[in-house]
């Protein structure tokens, strides 16, 4: 029992393990002569105390896995901060590079039950006549489904990838004519830098949050230029989403474009820690972002969080009457062979949306791979403390001796047995990972 709960303990709160099957062994090996040596260390699956080597899901979802979905949201809170205040690789001067906090919405496809609010954030009827609660169900439903724009919907969540990457070549041109250069010359002079995620809305259509900043043409590692500003770079934002159009498919007769909504809000981030709600920090900036990697379609429209195979399935599944229009009319578009290349059927559940939840240029700071990395050397560290002394005394010259390792494994399931369910519920409290996830 003991073993069985140090591997447990070893998933960190993950509830749906990957099992594997298979054996690894590391060698001492002479680069030189290449001979293998003694066995530094030997694990096979068979002999572990759950009978199989339990691996970490690594879902970022929080509705499948909320364990893993918490770490992944905070090596995002991590990533976005980097490139805010530096560290990871990135220096400190990256703070005083202008950056803005932009959100891009989506246009109307019909009118739906929402909180409309004024100037002074006082919140107004909606349309329907009643005043609706923030937690009320009806939010993001259509008025009048029979009129919806179901079809425009789904392809713009489709397009919505697309489009972003239009937008993000008319902004550097928008930027290099407001500095007065050729689009040729302006990577010589500046780079542009940014960090996005993607949001559902409640009535299902795709939005983005965005972290966008103006660096030097070596990135985060050099100065801007003395002509950017957060001005210059808000003023480029709003002219490149009002010009930024990709053109959609014909469906039936009827043709489609698709471009960000009216409604762009774009404010500069101030460099100071977090005090409150009402201010645009770097710290609340990245929790908002990262709090937006964890969630899918799922968690705003009460939809799927898995693929579906058969459209007979949303007979049995717990979703709302609107999120199941929006599969069904994703369903039917994806039978038709003009609009193959979208895979809509595969990302019906999606709502048509098949893009990335977070990307990054790669100058904005550090990647998602190399935080992993430094984990796992540090579990790897953890690991090697633990071995015998007569393991752990052994000094490996790099020029005379290196690791030989041979390793085999096989997928052999998913999920925890009843009783490894039970004892890993059991070890939540002491481990912190009972519940929803604690914001950092």
């Amino acid at each position: 029992m003991p073993a069985l709960v140090r591997q447990l303990r070893g998933l960190g709160g993950c509830t749906h393990p990957v099992r594997l099957n298979g054996h690894r062994t590391e060698h001492e090996l002479n680069p030189r002569t290449g001979e293998i040596g003694r066995v530094l260390h030997h694990l096979n699956s068979a002999e572990l105390p759950a009978g199989h080597l339990l691996v970490r899901c690594n879902n970022r979802r929080a509705t499948r896995c909320a364990a893993c979905a918490e770490v992944y949201r905070r090596d995002t809170y991590q990533l976005i901060t980097a490139g805010l205040r530096g560290g990871k690789g990135s220096p400190e001067t990256v703070a005083q590079h202008p950056r803005v906090f932009a959100t891009f919405t989506a246009p109307g496809f019909g009118p739906v039950h929402n909180r409309p609010t004024g100037r002074r954030g006082t919140v107004r009827p909606c349309r329907c006549g009643a005043l609706h609660d923030q937690d009320d169900d009806v939010l993001g439903v259509p008025l009048d489904s029979a009129t919806y724009d179901y079809e425009a919907a789904v392809l713009w969540n489709a397009h919505a990838g697309m489009l972003w990457r239009r937008f993000s070549i008319y902004l550097r041109r928008e930027i290099a004519k407001r500095a007065g250069l050729t689009q040729r010359d302006f990577p010589k002079a500046a780079r542009v830098s940014f960090a996005k995620v993607a949001e559902y809305q409640k009535r299902g259509a795709v939005h983005f949050h965005a972290v966008i900043r103006i660096d030097g043409p070596e990135g985060s590692q050099s100065a801007p230029p003395a002509w950017a500003t957060a001005e210059l770079l808000t003023d480029a934002i709003r002219a490149a989403a009002r010009h930024a159009v990709v053109s959609g498919p014909v469906v039936d007769g009827r043709p489609h474009a698709f471009r960000f909504g009216r409604q762009l809000d774009v404010r500069p981030i101030r460099s100071a820690d977090f005090e409150g709600p009402a201010e645009l920090t770097e710290r609340a900036v990245a929790a908002y972002i990262a709090k937006y990697a964890t969630k899918g379609a799922e968690a705003a429209t009460g939809t799927l969080d898995r693929p579906i195979k058969f459209l007979a399935e949303l007979a049995h599944a717990r979703i709302t009457d609107h999120a199941a229009q929006m599969i069904r009319t994703a369903w039917r578009l994806g039978a038709r062979k003009d609009l193959a290349e979208l895979r809509l059927r595969a990302w019906a559940h999606m709502l048509g949306f098949r893009g990335h939840f977070s990307t990054k240029t790669r100058r904005y700071s550090t990647t998602l791979g190399a935080l992993r990395n430094a984990r796992a050397e540090w579990r790897r560290a953890q690991a090697l403390a633990a071995l015998p002394e007569e393991f752990r005394s052994v000094e490996v010259d790099q020029d005379d001796e290196t690791t030989y390792v041979v390793a085999h494994w096989a997928f052999a399931g998913i999920g925890m047995t009843r009783g490894e369910e039970w004892l890993s519920a059991s070890l939540a409290p002491a481990l912190g990972t009972e519940g929803e996830p604690t914001h950092v």
